[in-house]
């Protein structure tokens, strides 16, 4: 996709991408979607839990069997009070409204970031969420919540050195081995990481795990963000040739 964010070619009718097993979103853009039309932060959040609700069916419909959405980083405490409140509502509203849904259409729920410093109510949902949907096995919902790839990985760190310390485990780290000490251990890396909103940065999301995923940034704004915004994205992303670091024939 061009420095610029054009528009991606739109999908031709009654075509389908072939779709990457991992896609992940840094879902950008509510407020700005808010502030245009003159209305409060809140409800460009609101519209954004609309546009997740859309994404997770398309995702599972396209056959995508991975999707990591970044809610609510490490950094966004930094927001006001009244701001960070409405978050947390709206993620215990999603997870009390469609936790039932989801588990009957065989979604798995995990939810990474700091456990530490989340409300109780907050706290006790995200596990019922997880363990209520653990078995399910069709597709694999990733929220991402209180969650700053620093910070996972600096937990991940301390966590090795303690075991190294008490003799659970030796010194010799393999990348596997370390993988396996962060919070997306057992989840494969992404394919592909989609930012909306014009932004080109990853803002400290999936630092360690997202070293080969081709990144795409388009300029819908997320509460703006559907199907045929998750099939503009394959379609670039299936044109694209991912070599690891190798060369392949005739490439530069």
């Amino acid at each position: 996709m061009s420095r610029a964010a054009a528009p991606l070619d739109p999908v031709p009718a009654g075509e389908q991408p072939a779709a990457p097993r991992h896609v992940a979103i840094i879902m950008d853009g509510n407020g700005r979607w808010a502030t245009a039309r003159h209305l409060p932060r809140s409800a460009g959040h609101e519209r954004g839990v609309e546009a997740l609700r859309r994404t997770v069916d398309a995702a599972g419909e396209l056959g995508i069997r991975y999707l990591t959405v970044f809610s609510f980083s490490t950094e966004n405490w930094r927001r006001p009070p009244a701001e960070v409140n409405t978050l947390f509502a709206l993620l215990k509203a999603y997870v009390q409204r469609d936790l039932g849904r989801l588990k009957a259409e065989g979604v798995r729920i995990r939810i990474i970031g700091q456990r530490e410093g989340l409300p109780p109510d907050i706290a006790s949902l995200v596990k019922k969420a997880e363990l209520e949907t653990s078995a399910n096995t069709r597709f694999n919902l990733t929220i991402a919540f209180n969650y700053g790839a620093r910070d996972e990985i600096l937990r991940a760190v301390q966590a090795v050195a303690r075991d190294v310390k008490a003799g659970i485990r030796d010194d010799h780290i393999s990348e596997s081995d370390f993988a396996a000490y962060l919070d997306t251990s057992g989840l494969p890396d992404p394919d592909l990481l989609i930012r909306t909103s014009g932004e080109f940065r990853i803002s400290n999301f999936l630092l360690w795990q997202a070293a080969y995923a081709e990144l795409l940034f388009c300029d819908v704004l997320w509460p703006d963000f559907g199907r045929s915004h998750l099939e503009e994205a394959l379609k670039s992303y299936n044109e694209r040739e991912r070599r690891y670091g190798a060369v392949t024939p005739g490439a530069g």
